[in-house]
């Protein structure tokens, strides 16, 4: 079993995760069980996942789990960008949060392969 405190990409997850929390209050009222709750609920999917495959006894599951987890990376670059094309966030607001998962999709990427190659 793994420590996914050690993983700085699950820490990554957790504050990426209380960004979208804040930045979804500012949503209209008509998306808070909208977009803003899918949002939400994709970006915890990250952390979550990461941490929970960190519980497993093999290189493969931990794997799969990651693999979920760069799934909702996916999911919640695609909602920000609605978000964005709807005027929710602004473009600044957009780059930013690019940057944070990108970098964090890279990070994933990289420990499911290196996971890959030792099973």
């Amino acid at each position: 079993m793994r420590d996914f405190r050690k993983y700085e990409v699950w820490l990554d997850g957790v504050n990426l995760s209380t960004e979208i929390y804040r930045l979804t209050e500012s949503f209209p009222k008509q998306e808070t069980y909208a977009l803003a709750n899918q949002l939400q609920r994709a970006v915890v999917s990250i952390p979550s996942n990461i941490a929970e495959g960190a519980s497993r006894e093999s290189e493969s599951d931990f794997a799969r789990f990651l693999e979920i987890a760069l799934g909702s990376t996916y999911e919640v670059e695609t909602q920000i960008r609605i978000a964005y094309n709807l005027a929710y966030i602004t473009q600044l607001q957009l780059e930013n949060l690019l940057q944070k998962l990108q970098s964090i999709e890279k990070r994933l990427t990289s420990l499911i392969n290196r996971l890959r190659k030792r099973h």
